[in-house]
């Protein structure tokens, strides 16, 4: 029994009760719906306090603003390399095993595709590197604007660097505060297993399992890239950088389920944090990585995305060039970039870069509607799995990460 007071021996439970109850009782969908989004909501309630706490310590604490411009570009130049790198994986993959071959496209399933065809229009993607300054700080913490937060802490702590004791004043509150918000997040951490319930509950309730049937081979073909990419391409850099990605994964175990029965990667963001700090991996890069990250590094959303256009494509019988395929990877490199900060990222994202190629047909993403939530669970881990590999390279290429802490917290620990 006393395995059962295991935090994540608790969220497998609430995942496969979540099956269960999903499939037997469909009608709780709505309510399992509640459930999920009010444990996600708990989370983001706190993230950006977070965020602009472990952000401003790291820099102010530190003192050194070389250090943190030095960190900010390494971490943008490894997530333009990964993500192409994903989005080249993504389509060598689809070209191979074919996911949309044999699909009749003249028994489309009529869903009403105008609120992601409108959202895609209404998207600007120079505005969208514009956005990062925020107008109002406050609606950027009240909205969750992980960027903009982003943006005002680093600002903010290069000014309380420059005012001497008093900035030192600030800087101890601050640290008290911190502690404050992590214990907050211990507690909401104990709701995960409801939380990975409800998620799991309403995916299957709502979506049921007939969808595979028809689908199943580009879910397959999914998820047969986003463990390539993990266990080939971020374990190689892994292995580069001296450090074991499977030994990272386990020692986030805890994370890695919460993630499966929410769907969502935000919902374990502060504690992926802490967790890095903790293995000994220095607070401003911690605090500068993971959430650039969520924006820039969305390694599961790019493999998706590269994918669906092949498989639309494959749908509709349509031959793209291999030069099409590189206009492809062009343009999935910019639209992928404003996915995080969208809902129904995937599908609006999607949706834009069909209408930029202008060679697909927009109502084939109807198609895609009934199995997109289970694939967000891939999309959902791919992407914190990245985001976390991604902060211990660029901790070990800036010699930020204490590895004795780190092998006896990680390594010795799994």
């Amino acid at each position: 029994m006393k395995y059962l007071k295991v935090l994540y021996i608790q969220v497998l439970i609430g995942i496969c009760l979540g099956v269960l109850v999903g499939w037997l009782f469909p009608g709780f969908s709505s309510t399992a719906k509640l459930i999920s989004d009010t444990f996600i909501n708990m989370i983001r309630m706190v993230i950006t306090p977070v965020i602009f706490l472990t952000v401003v310590l790291g820099i102010a604490g530190a003192g050194d603003l070389k250090k943190a411009g030095r960190v900010g570009g390494k971490g943008l130049i490894y997530f333009e390399i990964v993500t192409t790198l994903a989005l080249v994986i993504g389509l060598v993959v689809a070209n191979v095993l074919k996911p949309g071959a044999g699909i009749p496209s003249d028994h489309l399933p009529k869903e009403n595709l105008d609120k992601y065809t409108a959202a895609a229009k209404e998207m600007n993607w120079g505005e969208f590197f514009s956005h990062i300054v925020p107008s109002n700080i406050l609606d950027a913490f009240a909205k969750g604007d992980l960027l903009q937060v982003l943006f005002f802490a680093i600002l903010f702590a290069i000014a309380i660097s420059k005012i001497g004791s008093a900035g030192d004043k600030l800087v101890a509150s601050f640290e008290n505060l911190n502690k404050a918000f992590f214990e907050l997040i211990h507690f909401v951490m104990k709701l995960s297993p409801a939380g990975a319930f409800g998620g799991m509950a309403f995916t299957i309730g709502k979506f049921g399992f007939t969808s595979l049937l028809v689908l199943g081979k580009l879910m397959i073909a999914f998820y047969i890239t986003s463990l390539l990419f993990i266990f080939v391409v971020l374990n190689l850099i892994g292995r580069y950088y001296g450090f074991s990605v499977w030994k990272l994964l386990v020692y986030i175990k805890e994370e890695l389920l919460i993630v499966l029965g929410a769907s969502s990667s935000e919902s374990v963001l502060p504690n992926i944090m802490e967790k890095l700090q903790k293995a000994g991996c220095d607070r401003t890069v911690v605090g500068l990585i993971i959430p650039t990250g969520y924006s820039f590094n969305l390694d599961g959303t790019t493999i998706y995305l590269s994918m669906s256009v092949l498989f639309l494509a494959q749908v509709f019988n349509i031959e793209l060039s291999f030069a099409q395929q590189l206009t492809i990877i062009g343009i999935l490199m910019i639209t992928s970039k404003g996915a995080a900060g969208v809902t129904g990222s995937g599908f609006i994202v999607l949706t834009s870069t069909l209408t930029i190629m202008h060679v697909i047909p927009i109502e084939g993403l109807a198609l895609l509607i009934g199995v997109d939530r289970f694939m967000s669970e891939g999309r959902a881990l791919t992407n914190m799995i990245g985001n976390t590999i991604a902060t211990v390279v660029i901790a070990r290429s800036e010699k930020a990460v204490d590895m004795e802490v780190y092998r006896r917290v990680v390594e010795k620990a799994t």
